[in-house]
């Protein structure tokens, strides 16, 4: 039985393994994502969200035992001068653990784990969520309505200009709104 026991040795040595977290959290820091199999990201995570916490206070202090677990000048000072201003309004939860399948050598579960502040891709959908949700209300159909009829209208100023002549004529932007206000 394990109970009690909460750590996950990952079938290494103690020396061993605190090697390999400290050499993981350093590719993290400084690549802000690296694929890995999903306990030792699991246990990555663990590992190196108190560090993350611990960056948001810039002090010698602080940078001192940072530098006692990654044990790298470059990954410290790119966690406090990168890193800790982009996290400084979040509370907690600074990686995300992505599953990307099975490896092909020995069928191990691999995942993604990557800081959640520096996806480009994951943070414009998120903006994309959040400014696309209405009320069941009336009003929000009402302006749901103008926000189509504007796509419609453009719809039909790009039919207009399939025809071989109006698609010569109507090679500037200005040419194409002016046509837009002809058919209102």
């Amino acid at each position: 039985m394990r109970h009690g026991k909460k750590v996950n040795h990952l079938g290494r040595k103690s020396a061993h393994r605190k090697a390999m977290l400290s050499n993981m959290a350093c590719s993290l820091i400084e690549h802000k994502r690296i694929t890995t199999t999903v306990a030792k990201a699991k246990a990555l995570r663990v590992y190196v969200e108190p560090l993350i916490t611990k960056s948001k206070t810039d002090s010698t202090h602080s940078r001192r035992t940072v530098f006692s677990y990654l044990g790298s000048k470059n990954a410290v000072s790119e966690l406090f001068r990168d890193v800790a201003p982009k996290i400084a309004g979040r509370p907690g939860g600074y990686t995300r653990i992505i599953r990307t399948g099975y490896r092909l050598g020995d069928n191990a579960e691999m995942c993604m784990i990557e800081l959640v502040d520096f996806n480009e891709l994951m943070l414009n959908d998120t903006t994309k969520k959040t400014t696309t949700r209405r009320s069941r209300r009336g009003t929000g159909a009402k302006a749901s309505d103008k926000a189509t009829e504007g796509t419609v209208e453009e719809a039909e100023v790009v039919e207009t200009t399939d025809a071989p002549e109006a698609a010569a004529e109507d090679t500037t932007p200005d040419a194409s709104e002016e046509a837009a206000e002809k058919e209102k």
